[in-house]
């Protein structure tokens, strides 16, 4: 039953506008007083060009958290990092249970264990193709195909309507692990009448149908049985279906499987758990792969975005303690890269290339496939569903707009194009944007959590740029100096264009501040601090084209 001034909701608080960090909210009730469900809580991971020093980005849940009491739960979809990531660090400020299937409590539970002091979190099992009901929302688990076992659409059930969040899914009827899409139960949905479809948008811009896991296995026995030497291949460590293939592969050519990576190790734990990956021979510790000849070794790898200190970084840097490739091996990225890790990735596949190791990618092979749908499948998906309402989810502005375009081709009477912070409103009247709310990025900096305002970041990149310059000056009660200026400089050239050393031009410069500086004035440490500051500032300028950061400290004895 529904009241007169019963709404339903969809505010996403992340994943839309962006590739990663999904957070969304569907509320129901009246406008000041309704109930909420937390459907993923993601991360995304930072450029350290524009955010130094930054490890992860949380979506900034404080909309959230001011409501918390009206909080019923918080339902991941599926493991990935993108979709759980934020979970242990954000959970107590929201301190709801978290519902989700095996595969994804058993890696919430991992993470949870492998950081110092996080949160003791309830975790609520629902097995696909179940249900659970919080307060008005009835939600069905609907299995998907993905590239991670356990991926769901929600069937979220209201007295205004049914509401379908897609999550991450592709349409592959041989996934190897886990189930394929549930056709029939989609199927089922539609004929059931579906209020609104919130789906995923990563791939929209691409024609066909993606590949299926099935494919990429065969293409990845191909690639091992003709490698002459050692095979090492790298995945996104999560991706259970290519470590199972990658596993049969070895088995198929005689080869052992040597596991390299605390993340893949992770998750193969998890998944041993979970019975995906049986009837396997053992994988191997990275101690033994200098032991084993090198036709009979396959290295699983993290790694695959070009991460500093994973794996493959350490191992084409000849930095890694137990792993080490000739030339004659071949090392296979069974990826995609992630939009910014480029740079990072193309560094890795040259320094293997110049050391004469072969480097496969899926330019030259089909070793990898995506887990987003093409626009073949998504036609499949809302042939099956018929929605009334569309809102593109999971993409950048591109994505979000083309999916629009799409959904309005394919017929949808309402499309609504929404990004991070918009709250839509899917019934009882008109689907739109009725409200602007605040949603942001939070940081991990280290081991605390900032806001995206902090002024450290900004200041990391003015260091970045241009260095610092740090000065301390000592001066009696009279504005007489106390022995000399003691200066450092970090992150400057050490000569100018003409050959003259930077540090003299600093340390001139300052004398010059203190000589033109009457002494009344040098009685001000602040005055004096500041007009010093800026002569430096002005003299390097002058001579190395750039403004550098600069500290004075005036000490007054």
């Amino acid at each position: 039953m529904t009241a007169p001034h019963d709404s339903l909701v969809f505010v996403p608080l992340g994943g839309l506008g962006e590739i990663g960090l999904n957070a969304a909210l569907y509320g129901f009730g009246p406008r000041a007083n309704r109930q909420w469900i937390l459907v993923d809580c993601g991360v995304s991971f930072a450029q350290q060009e524009h955010m130094p020093g930054i490890d992860l980005i949380y979506p900034d849940l404080g909309f959230l958290e001011a409501k918390r009491s009206n909080l019923l739960g918080i339902i991941i979809t599926h493991a990935h990092e993108d979709h759980i990531g934020a979970l242990v660090e954000l959970w107590p400020r929201l301190k709801a249970p978290v519902y989700a299937t095996p595969f994804a409590l058993g890696l919430l539970e991992a993470r949870r264990l492998s950081e110092p002091n996080a949160p003791k979190i309830p975790l609520k099992e629902v097995r696909q193709g179940g249900n659970l009901t919080l307060g008005p929302f009835d939600i069905e688990f609907v299995a998907m195909s993905h590239s991670i076992p356990e991926s769901n659409a929600l069937a979220i059930r209201t007295p205004l309507g049914l509401v379908v969040h897609s999550g991450d899914w592709k349409l592959d009827p041989t996934p190897v692990v886990g189930q394929p899409t549930d056709e029939e139960r989609l199927r089922a949905l539609g004929d059931e009448g579906v209020l609104a479809l919130i789906s995923d948008s990563t791939n929209v811009v691409r024609e066909g149908v993606s590949p299926s896991e099935q494919e990429v296995g065969k293409a990845l026995a191909d690639v091992i049985r003709e490698s002459p030497q050692r095979v090492c291949v790298t995945a996104f460590a999560s991706n259970v279906a290519r470590i199972r293939s990658v596993a049969e592969a070895a088995a198929a050519c005689g080869r052992e499987v040597v596991v390299v990576g605390r993340g893949m190790e992770r998750v193969i734990e998890v998944a041993e758990e979970c019975g995906y990956l049986s009837g396997l021979p053992p994988f191997r510790s990275p101690e033994s792969f200098g032991y084993l000849p090198r036709d009979k070794v396959v290295a699983l790898l993290t790694g695959s975005q070009g991460e500093p200190r994973a794996a493959l970084s350490r191992i084409a840097t000849d930095d890694h303690p137990a792993i080490g490739l000739s030339p004659g091996d071949r090392v296979v990225f069974s990826s995609r890269t992630i939009p910014g890790n480029e740079r990072a990735v193309g560094e890795i596949i040259n320094s293997l290339v110049k050391q004469g190791i072969e480097v496969v990618t899926d330019r030259d092979h089909l070793v990898h496939a995506s887990g987003h749908p093409r626009r073949g499948e998504m036609e499949a998906l809302y042939g099956w569903l018929r929605p009334r309402i569309a809102v593109p989810a999971h993409g950048e502005a591109l994505h979000l707009t083309e999916h629009a375009h799409f959904a309005s081709k394919w017929g949808t009477p309402r499309v609504v194009r929404a990004f991070n912070g918009d709250m839509v409103q899917l019934a009882p009247e008109t689907a739109t944007v009725v409200e602007k709310v605040p949603a942001g990025r939070l940081f991990r900096d280290g081991d605390i959590v900032i806001a995206a305002g902090e002024p450290a970041i900004a200041e990391r990149r003015r260091l970045a740029f241009a260095g610092i310059i740090s000065i301390a000056i000592a001066v009696d009660d009279r504005g007489a100096l106390i022995g000399e200026p003691e200066i450092a400089i970090s992150g400057l050239p050490s000569k100018t264009r003409e050959g003259e050393a930077m540090a003299d031009i600093v340390a001139d410069a300052v004398d010059d501040a203190i000589d033109n500086l009457p002494r009344p004035k040098r009685r001000d440490p602040s005055a004096f601090a500041t007009a010093v500051e800026r002569a430096v500032r002005a003299e390097v300028r002058q001579v190395w084209g750039k403004r550098p950061f600069c500290h004075v400290l005036v000490v007054k004895d």
